[in-house]
């Protein structure tokens, strides 16, 4: 059977592809990138805002216009907490929600009847991973989240806190390995909250695989900043975990915070990067901000864009507050209208393109190192720093490097202020 895999949304969901995709494979099924070619056709949902649940829909929707023939199986929060959803859009033959999607492939076989070619007829040595056109490996650590932000709808999705053993991820990360996957990345749905049901923590996972595995690149996914212990950033010592962290802060202003029942004041997470900046040298900051979240005032708008240009980002992720149904902030007083919610977006906007042109201007006559991944338009490899810095290689080299590491100086910005230019040394 030829199997075709998408997927929208957070890197969990990424993990969860790869996941499935190495799974198919090893039961003898080959993967396809052409929906029109497949035999199944699974889609991997998010809920996160209401955008991406209009995304979901037309996805399922494409997706079946393009092979109507094939099998078609939905998954992800969407798909869980919609549960009329084979009722409102046609064509689906299988739905697996989140509690299920870690057997999504032996009960996709199961249910429509598909038989299982042992692993030994598969082509050897081919990689999932590869196959889907990827140069990491997102390795899912946990699922589920135990607390209860107000706006967030994903962690009802995915319900309670569920860690994977250690000794499956470091397996997990050395057969990655073996096939030639340079850097991997943790995530999870609450990836700080990993071990919480086994007696476990983050800290001690990492140590463990910078002990166990020779990945030769670490990252983390996002980490919700009251998760980090007093010694966290002590890993960064190996210099294997890359100096970049995601760590949402959603609102600059404190009074915003408590009604998103947050868990970090303003002054714990502006204490908690002036200590990672101090002991991880070119340490890296994205984020996360919610704009117009209900109540939201003029005068903590102003509030949180102090706070955020005191703290300086590279990049952030905004998102204008979407109203999600079966959340606590869906019933709170103070809706931001559609045209204040665009006017801080649009100045949020602005001042976070000054920042990542401020941070990509003190990155030049530095020096790093960087996986490449591809060629761009112009035809220089580019990839990613350790901290997390896209760069284009000049002068153009002919050679192959595609998935290699090397060290870089980097020489200069795009005009776009998308990457930055970068030389060998």
């Amino acid at each position: 059977m030829q199997i075709h895999l998408k997927t929208l949304g957070c890197r969990l969901n990424e993990a969860e592809i790869e996941s499935w995709a190495e799974d198919f494979q090893t039961r003898g099924h080959v993967l396809t990138q052409h929906a029109d070619e497949a035999d199944i056709l699974v889609v991997n949902t998010c809920a996160v805002t209401q955008e991406a649940v209009k995304k979901s829909r037309q996805i399922i929707r494409r997706t079946h216009r393009k092979n109507p023939q094939a099998k078609l199986v939905i998954s992800g929060c969407y798909a869980s907490l919609e549960k009329n959803i084979k009722n409102d859009i046609p064509g689906i033959d299988l739905l697996i929600n989140n509690q299920q999607k870690d057997k999504l492939v032996d009960i996709t076989l199961k249910e429509l009847n598909i038989e299982t070619v042992p692993a030994l007829y598969s082509e050897p040595g081919e990689t999932s991973i590869f196959s889907l056109g990827r140069h990491r490996a997102f390795i899912k650590i946990q699922d589920g989240c135990r607390y209860r932000c107000t706006f967030c709808i994903v962690t009802i999705a995915r319900g309670n806190e569920r860690s994977r053993t250690t000794k499956e991820i470091i397996d997990e990360i050395n057969h990655y390995h073996t096939q030639g996957v340079q850097e991997i990345v943790l995530t999870g749905v609450h990836v700080g909250g990993f071990g919480s049901d086994i007696n476990s923590n983050l800290h001690d996972l990492i140590k463990t695989i910078l002990s166990d595995t020779d990945m030769p690149r670490i990252r983390l996914a996002s980490v919700e900043p009251w998760d980090l212990p007093d010694n966290f950033f002590n890993l960064f010592s190996n210099k294997r975990l890359m100096p970049h962290m995601h760590l949402p802060l959603q609102s600059g202003s404190d009074g915003v915070l408590r009604r998103m029942s947050r868990r970090c004041k303003t002054k714990d997470y502006k204490n908690l990067i002036l200590k990672a900046r101090a002991e991880i040298p070119d340490f890296n900051l994205t984020t996360d901000i919610i704009v117009g979240f209900p109540g939201e005032t003029d005068s903590e708008w102003q509030e949180s864009i102090e706070f955020i240009e005191e703290i300086g980002f590279s990049h952030i992720h905004i998102f204008s507050y979407s109203m999600r149904e079966g959340t606590k902030a869906a019933s709170l007083s103070g809706q931001i209208s559609s045209d204040v919610k665009k006017e801080r977006s649009r100045e949020l906007h602005a001042l976070s393109m000054n920042m990542r042109q401020s941070f990509l201007n003190e990155q030049i006559n530095k020096t790093s190192s960087v996986l490449w991944e591809n060629r761009n338009d112009d035809n220089a490899w580019t990839g990613y720093t350790d901290n997390f810095i896209r760069v284009s290689l000049v002068p153009i080299d002919a050679s192959e490097i595609e998935n290699e590491i090397s060290n870089i100086k980097i020489i200069g910005i795009a005009d776009n202020v998308n990457h930055c230019i970068a030389e060998s040394i």
